[in-house]
């Protein structure tokens, strides 16, 4: 499983450093919805899920985590520690967030709003859910 990472341009001066993100052009659909984590336990692991239909990019805006990404095939894991740098999660792939720095702040770009029918929350649920995805 190759992970999927964007490169987003950054602007500097000597003012500081900003990135623009925009729906359909360095974010690759309609963004419907955006959260953060932050202090986050670096003992705990977050997410623990896929969504059935949900498309998200993750951006790690200060600090880093890792990410573990599952596709019921194969696993990775990707490390995020530069907000110039964003990775899409697809629906049906399993997600775990661990490792937090102290100062991790994850921003997470969605393409629908928030709705529970979506999540696949248990592991062999999940598994079920890509068999029968791929036998259509």
């Amino acid at each position: 499983m190759k992970p999927q990472l964007l490169k987003f341009k950054v602007m500097s001066d000597g003012r500081g450093s900003l990135i623009a993100l925009e729906e359909t052009k360095n974010i690759p659909f309609t963004i419907k919805r955006i959260y953060y984590l932050y202090k986050l336990n670096s003992e705990l692991i977050r997410g623990k899920h896929a969504h059935k239909t949900l498309q998200q990019v993750l951006i790690c805006t200060s600090g880093r985590c890792k990410i573990l990404l599952d596709n019921g095939k194969e696993k990775c894991t990707v490390e995020l520690d530069s907000p110039d740098k964003g990775l899409i999660i697809n629906n049906l792939v399993w997600r775990e967030m661990f490792d937090f720095s102290p100062d991790c702040v994850i921003m997470v770009v969605a393409d629908q709003h928030y709705d529970e029918e979506d999540y696949i929350r248990d592991y062999k649920d999940f598994i079920k859910e890509v068999n029968n995805n791929a036998n259509i």
